[in-house]
C-alpha cells in the first residue's frame, strides 16, 4: 500500500501531497532495525581503553623485603595488583567492537526505518531552495513555515548543491546528509525526515 505525504515549496508553504516510493511502505521489522543500529554504534566505538598489567607498570625489580621474619605478608614485587600503583587484573585492552551483518539485512533495516517514519506521518518532500550563496536564514524560515523548526530533522538531498549544504549545516537539531548515505540510526534518531525531490530520486535509485 502506497503512502502519501505532504509536498512543501522551497519557502515551506504546503503545495499538496505526493506519493512516496514503495520503499517507504515496507513492513517494519524491529529485530532487523535493532541489529543494524547495534552494528552502527559498535563501529563508532574507538575501543582504545587500556590498563597496564603487572608486567607493564614500572618498578618492582627487587623483592620489597625478605620472605620470612618481618611479620608482614610475603611480597615479591611492588607491581602486584594488590599494591597501590601496581598492575590491573583483567583490565580493559584495546579491541575492535565492530561486526558485520549481511548487506540485504542492512537494506531491509533502512527500509523499515524509513517506513516507520512514513507511517507516523513524519516524512516530507520539499522543493529545493534556489540559493546563489549560502544563506542559513532561508532554511530557517522554510523550517519555521513548515512548523518543524527546533525539532530534530534529518535533511536528505542529492549532494549536488553546496550552497544548500552550507546553509543548513549550522542549524541546531538539523542534520543534512546526502540521501544515499542514509542509515537506520540516522533516520530513527530524528523526529522528521525532510527530503528534496532530487534526494527522493536518489534514494529510490539506490535502495529500490
Amino acid at each position: 500500500m502506497s503512502i502519501n505525504t505532504k509536498l512543501f515549496g522551497s519557502k515551506g508553504e504546503e503545495k499538496g501531497t505526493i506519493t512516496l516510493p514503495e520503499i517507504f511502505s515496507q513492513e517494519v521489522n524491529e529485530d532487523t532495525i535493532y541489529y543494524a543500529v547495534k552494528r552502527i554504534l559498535a563501529d563508532q566505538r574507538q575501543g582504545n581503553a587500556k590498563a597496564k598489567t603487572k608486567g607493564e607498570v614500572s618498578g618492582g625489580g627487587r623483592k620489597p623485603w625478605r620472605q620470612k621474619g618481618t611479620g608482614r605478608a610475603r611480597a615479591g614485587s611492588i607491581r602486584s595488583p594488590l599494591w597501590r600503583g601496581g598492575g590491573v587484573i583483567f583490565g580493559p585492552r584495546p579491541r575492535d567492537f565492530s561486526f558485520t551483518i549481511p548487506k540485504k539485512l542492512r537494506k531491509k533495516a533502512l527500509l523499515s526505518a524509513f517506513s516507520q517514519r512514513a507511517k507516523e506521518g513524519r516524512v516530507f518532500v520539499v522543493e529545493k531552495p534556489s540559493l546563489t550563496e549560502p544563506k542559513t536564514k532561508v532554511i530557517v524560515e522554510m523550517l519555521k513555515n513548515m512548523g518543524i523548526y527546533g525539532s530534530k530533522v534529518l535533511f536528505l538531498y542529492d549532494g549536488n548543491d553546496m550552497n544548500l549544504y552550507k546553509s543548513s549545516r549550522n542549524i541546531e537539531n538539523l542534520t543534512i546528509v546526502e540521501a544515499y548515505k542514509s542509515n537506520p540510526y540516522l533516520v530513527l534518531m530524528h523526529k522528521y525526515i525532510l527530503i528534496t525531490e532530487d534526494g527522493l530520486k536518489q534514494i529510490e535509485g539506490v535502495f529500490k
